[in-house]
């Protein structure tokens, strides 16, 4: 049997499951997962293989209208993640009335590559309403495959990963076999920590946050991280350290917890607060910290 070799881009809008359902394609958690929008702000691979195929899956930020240069930057990953599809999954939900980026959608649908338009969050509805989910997106989508899904729930998976297999070419692989992502380490210890930060803290503080890993040393038995979460104003450091440091403690106790689970060993884990003011409208400073 020949190789299959192929990259299976996720685009969508905020907070519709891209992430969600990334890490169960790959069966690894990859991506953070928040109940806030616009968690993911970098193109992530994750690469499944197996003897006779490599699939490439890539989680992108959700597609949104520029606020900040950041937003920018986001939508690049996006714009780039259509362009290289070998197979393009659209992901909505049943909560998604219309895509509000007219612009990416029009992208979508003068694409040649298949596209398999997957309609989620199907367990937090009701059958009418997904009726008129699927008729509208068959309109919106004519040349695209509707799946409806639940990715938390692992509903309708097996199928897409069906098609998936289908639809990928043939091609040696991309990559070595036994790579799982094409990020180092510490990008995936970083995104732990920003990860713990979207589900403590409230309103803006998350979305102004940086997280910069200064040290990571593999010991026998032990791996110690020293962490700088970059915020933009000296308000929101006060808010990240928390009263008596409540607030800094709260999110590194959970953030290890996490990251010894994903390393299998134990962590030492420090966290410091740094100001470097405006990072997100500065395009020097956003290239410096990887966008």
């Amino acid at each position: 049997m020949a190789h299959k070799s192929g990259f299976v881009n996720i685009v969508g809008s905020p907070n519709v499951g891209k992430s969600t359902l990334m890490n169960q394609l790959v069966g690894e958690k990859l991506s953070i997962v928040t109940s806030k929008a616009q968690t993911t702000r970098h193109r992530i691979l994750g690469i499944v293989n197996d003897e006779d195929y490599q699939i490439v899956f890539s989680d992108t930020p959700g597609v949104v209208n520029a606020a900040y240069k950041l937003h920018e930057n986001m939508m690049d990953y996006v714009n780039s993640s259509i362009r290289d599809a070998d197979v393009l999954l659209f992901i909505t939900d049943t909560l998604e009335n219309d895509m509000n980026h007219k612009e990416t959608l029009e992208r979508i649908k003068r694409l040649e590559v298949p596209v398999l338009c997957l309609i989620n969050k199907i367990d937090k509805s009701n059958q009418e309403k997904l009726v008129e989910r699927v008729t509208y997106w068959k309109e919106q989508l004519p040349n695209a495959k509707i799946f409806p899904i639940s990715a938390l729930h692992n509903f309708n998976i097996d199928n897409v990963w069906a098609e998936i297999l289908a639809l990928m070419p043939e091609n040696p692989p991309y990559y070595e076999k036994d790579e799982l992502s094409d990020r180092p380490m510490r990008f995936f210890i970083s995104e732990i920590i920003r990860e713990k930060i979207f589900i403590h803290c409230q309103k803006e503080i998350p979305y102004s946050t940086q997280i910069e890993i200064e040290e990571f040393k593999e010991e026998a038995g032990i791996t110690r991280i020293r962490a700088q979460i970059i915020v933009e104003r000296d308000s929101q450091k006060g808010i990240i350290i928390g009263k008596g440091g409540e607030m800094l403690k709260r999110i590194g106790r959970s953030a290890r917890e996490d990251m010894e689970k994903f390393l299998e060993k134990k962590v030492f884990l420090e966290n410091f607060v740094k100001v470097d003011k405006d990072w997100r409208t500065s395009a020097d400073k956003l290239k410096k910290y990887g966008y």
